[in-house]
């Protein structure tokens, strides 16, 4: 196993996924999930300390691999942002793997999103490669408007900065997700899912909830006053949902 991953305390695995960042990103969630599970965070292939990829990036079967080197047959996955849709997505293709399911503010593969969503992350992406530009204009975005308030700015900044220089040193690959896409699938998740997300957070994102609310099983719960980055600015209220949940 080349992936990075921390393991802490003892009992039922619970496996933490995210997207863009590395595993400070469950800072403060972690030591308290660590209380009573045994709790896996890892940094998918490209980011943290994972080595770079070297062919196109499958998350889905990185996920398998890692669980199968640690031994665990089943296992609670909590996601954050991408790291829900990896969730979403490993749920859906190896459900008898997945005891329970949390997903905070997840991405959907198939899923549309807004014109005005496209356009930001072009003149992000326009900006390359000057990193300080690019960090300044994402935590622009709406769905950032509490954590860039709040006294962790700094960690979020230092984790987008950490990943884009990451991603400059990627080859030329593309992300793998299994087809047809979630957003096709949802009715079929068998996992007992529960979805938490920043009332803050960008309308896209609340679009993508309401989705599941619609066409899944899942337990949806707002957090007032939390965006996107509620794992950094809301971890007790976190914590009392997801082990209210387990």
């Amino acid at each position: 196993m080349d992936l990075y991953y921390e393991v802490n305390g003892n009992g039922h695995p619970v496996i933490l996924l995210t997207g863009g960042a590395d595993v400070r990103n469950w800072t403060f969630v972690a030591s308290l999930l660590a209380k009573h599970y045994k709790v896996v965070a890892f940094d998918g292939r490209g980011t943290g300390k994972s080595p770079s990829p070297s062919e196109d990036i499958n998350h889905v079967e990185d996920l398998i691999s890692l669980l199968n080197h640690l031994g665990i047959d089943r296992a609670t996955l909590i996601g954050h942002s991408m790291g829900g849709q990896i969730a979403t997505e490993f749920a859906l293709n190896y459900p008898e793997r997945v005891s329970k399911l949390v997903l905070l503010a997840p991405g959907l593969s198939g899923f549309s999103y807004s014109k005005e969503f496209e356009e930001n992350m072009k003149t992000i992406h326009e900006a390359a490669p000057d990193i300080d530009k690019m960090v300044e204009l994402l935590l622009n975005d709406s769905s950032y408007r509490v954590v860039t308030k709040s006294p962790h700015r700094n960690l979020m900044v230092q984790m987008l900065r950490h990943h884009m220089n990451r991603m400059f040193e990627w080859p030329a690959v593309k992300l793998i997700w299994p087809q047809p896409p979630a957003i096709e699938r949802l009715g079929d998740l068998k996992a007992k899912t529960l979805l938490i997300i920043g009332k803050e957070d960008s309308h896209d994102n609340l679009r993508v909830a309401n989705y599941f609310r619609k066409n899944s099983d899942a337990r949806v719960i707002e957090i007032p006053g939390a965006d996107h980055m509620i794992n950094l600015t809301h971890p007790e209220k976190l914590y009392r949902q997801i082990t209210d949940f387990m």
